[in-house]
Formats: C-alpha cells, structure tokens, sequence
C-alpha cells in the first residue's frame, strides 16, 4: 500500500515538473528531479523485494525543499509533504 502511495507520488512530481504552468529554477527544477529519481529508486528496491533503509538525508533533503517551495509553490510542497509521510510509512 505504502509503495503505491510513493509511486502515486512519484507521479505528481512528474506532472509538475512537465507543467508548463509551474515556473522553477533551473536550480528548483534539478532538486526536485534527483528527488524523483532518488524516490523512483527506492520504489525499485522496494518492488524487488528488499527491505528499504532509513535515510534521514533522503527526508531531510524533501523538508528543506518543502520549506523553500511552500510559500511560491504551496501545491508541490503539499506534494512534498506527501512524499515524506509516503516515505515514513515504508520505514524510510
């Protein structure tokens, strides 16, 4: 269940990344894409069968990004919030 709520969002972020309508750095842009990389993944590891690792750096990576897209990007850092939580929930 939890893997379906990461892919889930994994796919948001997609979206937002390939929205024209959103406007990021380059800068923005580059952290949020290693993030989905990063979540895409652990999703592998996951679906492989092998046990995800706690990474407090993957986590804190996504709260700073929530806390500095918040106020320009209030939809993708509730976007991001999701992916923490997603993330709890696997054990991550």
């Amino acid at each position: 269940m939890a893997d379906e709520q990461l892919q889930a969002q994994l796919e948001s972020l997609q979206q937002t990344l390939n929205d024209p309508d959103v406007t990021l750095s380059e800068e923005e842009r580059s952290a949020v894409q290693a993030l989905a990389d990063n979540i895409e993944a652990r999703l592998l590891v996951s679906e492989a069968g092998e046990e995800g690792v706690a990474d407090p750096s993957l986590v804190d990576s996504v709260n700073l990004l929530i806390e500095e897209f918040s106020e320009r990007h209030p939809t993708l850092a509730a976007t991001l919030q999701n992916v923490v939580q997603s993330l709890s929930n696997m054990g991550i």
